[in-house]
This record gives C-alpha cells, structure tokens and sequence, in this order.
C-alpha cells in the first residue's frame, strides 16, 4: 500500500542529505536557464536558485533553520572557495604588480562611495538609525556585512536581504553598463564588479572570463576590508552612532 504523501514527506525531511540534493539540483535548474538563456546576466543562477529554493521552502512549510542544517556542506564549502580565490590572481602577478596603485585606490573609492551613497539616500528618505546600520554595508561579501552588521548592533537579516540584492542586480546589470560606458577591459570590468556586487558578481566574472574572475574576487576582498575599517567612521559623521 503506497504511504500517504504527508507521510512520505515527514520521513524524506528528516534525510540530512534532502536539502543538500535540492540546493544543487535548484542549481543546476537555475544553470540550464542560464544557458538557455544565452548566459544573459538577467538569468543569474544564484538568484533563480534562490527563488526556487524560497519557494519550495514555502510550499513544503519548512523552516529555514531545517533547510540550513541539511544544507550547511555548502555553507562550510564557502571558507575554502573564499581562500582559493587566491589561485586565478596568483596567475595575475605581473597586472597585479603594475596596477597595484590604481586598484588599491579604486577600492578605496568604491567603498567610500558605497557607504556614502547608502547611508546619504537612506538618510533623506527618513530611515531609522536601525536602518542605517543595517544598509551600510550592503555592497561587501555577507559574511563580513553580517560581522559589521552585528558589531554596531544593525539588524543582520536586513543586511542579508540588502546584500542578497545588492549582488544579484549588479551582477544582473553590470554587462550592460560596462556597454553604456564602453569599458572593455577584463581587469577594470571585474574589479568593478567585485567592488560593488561582491560574491554574487565575482561569480558572474568568473563566467565571463578567468582574468575578471580574478580580479574581482580581489576587489571583494579589499572593499570588505576597507568598509569594515571605514564605516564606523562614516557612521559617527552622519551622526548614527
């Protein structure tokens, strides 16, 4: 006699390796629309991926804490691809060596601007103190806007969402502004997109190109840095904390 449905899906969620199985095929869904699509930055596979699995998470009335332990593989995977990020730029030594000055000042400007844009529109718009603390750093990579986040006592899940956002739509748009503005360059492309999209647009480089891969992982890294050193001070001069 086949187990009623209900009965069959209490005993699949309790499979730690349920979640794990829906979070790659989600991916590899959200991959084959991307190649569908004719890898359109518009069909991003972190964000469909996303979508699927917030959907299923609905549907199935699963709580997110269920999802993440049967899917925190992929979450420990994040320290060891954030670290190997190291092997494409070592192959960029002698760019590296002859831009160094002008990508160090890039990512300075970028998070000051950054910062500043963030916190100054919110500002005018009305946005509690709360508010601000939360969206300052939505232009870095999570892990370090979630430390900042929790140190100036913001609202982390807001900062997740913003963040979240922030790297799908310049993943999503960047293509088509480095075309607006006729930026061809793989190293100026890429630490751009590092710069100002994090995680989510350091993937997107690395679909372009080996050499944008690289240096916006880069950009990433150095942006995450300087915000996390740079925005307490940016916080005392519009007087939120």
């Amino acid at each position: 006699m086949m187990p009623h449905l209900d009965t069959l899906w209490v005993y699949m969620a309790r499979s730690p390796l349920l979640w794990l199985t829906a979070t790659l095929l989600a991916y590899r869904i959200s991959l084959f629309i991307y190649e569908r699509s004719g890898r359109s930055g518009l069909a991003n596979p972190v964000a469909i991926s996303v979508t699927l699995l917030v959907l299923l998470l609905l549907i199935t009335d699963t709580p997110y804490a269920v999802y993440f332990d049967g899917a925190q593989f992929v979450h420990f995977l994040l320290g060891p691809v954030t670290v190997a990020l190291a092997i494409p730029l070592y192959y960029q030594l002698a760019k590296l060596r002859r831009n160094w000055f002008a990508l160090l000042a890039g990512a300075l400007l970028g998070g000051v601007a950054s910062i500043a844009s963030s916190i100054s529109i919110a500002w005018m718009l009305g946005a509690s103190p709360l508010t601000l603390l939360s969206l300052a750093p939505k232009s870095v990579t999570m892990p370090i806007a979630l430390g900042v986040t929790e140190k100036m006592g913001g609202l982390p899940t807001l900062t997740a969402v913003m963040v979240m956002l922030t790297g799908v739509f310049g993943a999503g748009v960047a293509h088509y502004v480095f075309k607006v503005l006729r930026v061809e360059d793989d190293v100026t492309s890429g630490f751009a997109l590092g710069a100002t999209a994090h995680g989510v647009g350091t993937a997107r480089a690395f679909q372009l190109s080996p050499e944008m891969g690289a240096f916006s992982g880069l950009a990433m890294g150095l942006c995450g840095i300087l915000t996390a050193l740079l925005l307490p001070l940016a916080l005392k001069l519009f007087g939120v904390i």
